[in-house]
């Protein structure tokens, strides 16, 4: 039978397509948008005001939280920086709050609430799974007040589960999508040393495994949202242009990605070998196991 889910951060990269996946699963999705409401699968609410009606969530058997500003959209200056935390923290306390104040018969049962893998900071060659402590740096910090922000809902009893997701590859967004014009022009190549680990995962896996999650009440707490086949970035660029028929280029130097990226330009050259243990040991079963499969999927034009 299909659940009334509530969610947040619907329109965005990740949201459109898993509202299309939950859809086709027989879910009904109401999105929670900041504006006056277009259709009755709408819900208007202000989470920076935290504004949001209660008998919306009552009438949710889950809830989605995927809602935050691009890391990659814009150079980071502080004022940005603030938006990237404000967005993130201020929506999940928002839900997690309104979610803990119902009575306990109305409560969703679960909170699938997005986080990053971001939590573990540069692991370096350190292979980490969800037992891992939070790194150090900026995502890092917000990744760890984001989780924190989940507490009251955890509190009341509701099953939490933390999206700890890495780079789910999709030619329409994400880390992929920028790659592709250099690439199909011939002028790419590794970043900075290229030694750094890149967590990918299928975009496939990442809607299947997000309503594997939406139903195993058994599953709780951090799940590292990543492919089981953990690549260097010079191993992700090489099979990149193996797929697309192009040459690898020259090393993209540290100091230009600076230049262009900013802030960003740190997280873009560290490295996150971060580990699938949740969902491996739950017995989630990958579509797109290997990064060659994952691309294939990915660049087709029948990706999902």
């Amino acid at each position: 039978m299909g659940m009334r889910i509530l969610m947040a951060g619907a329109s965005g990269f990740l949201g459109t397509r898993l509202v299309s996946r939950f859809t086709a699963d027989g879910h009904q999705v109401t999105r929670l948008v900041r504006r006056p409401p277009r259709g009755d699968d709408e819900c208007q609410w202000n989470p920076s005001a935290a504004q949001l009606d209660p008998a919306v969530v009552a009438r949710a058997d889950a809830v989605v939280n995927l809602a935050g500003a691009g890391v990659g959209d814009r150079r980071w200056n502080d004022d940005y920086r603030k938006v990237i935390r404000s967005s993130r923290v201020d929506t999940t306390t928002t839900l997690a709050i309104t979610i803990a104040g119902l009575p306990a018969e109305d409560r969703p049962r679960v909170l699938l609430n997005s986080s990053a893998v971001g939590w573990y900071g540069d692991t370096g060659d350190r292979a980490v799974e969800e037992d891992a402590p939070a790194g150090e740096g900026f995502l890092a910090d917000v990744c760890r007040v984001w989780e924190a922000a989940t507490r009251p809902a955890e509190d009341a009893d509701v099953r939490v589960v933390r999206l700890r997701t890495g780079l789910p590859l999709d030619r329409e967004g994400g880390m992929l999508k920028p790659q592709l014009l250099p690439m199909r022009l011939g002028v790419s190549g590794k970043l900075g040393s290229g030694r750094q680990w890149w967590p990918w995962m299928s975009m496939a896996d990442f809607l299947g495994a997000s309503a594997f999650l939406l139903e195993r009440d058994d599953v709780a707490g951090p799940v590292n949202m990543v492919g089981p086949a953990a690549v260097t970035n010079a191993e992700f660029t090489r099979e990149l242009a193996r797929q697309m028929h192009r040459p690898t280029f020259m090393p993209i130097p540290a100091l230009a990605l600076k230049v262009v990226l900013g802030g960003f330009s740190h997280e873009a050259l560290s490295s996150s070998r971060v580990l699938p243990g949740a969902l491996t040991r739950a017995g989630y079963q990958y579509q797109y196991p290997d990064l060659r499969s994952a691309l294939q999927a990915a660049l087709s034009t029948q990706a999902p």
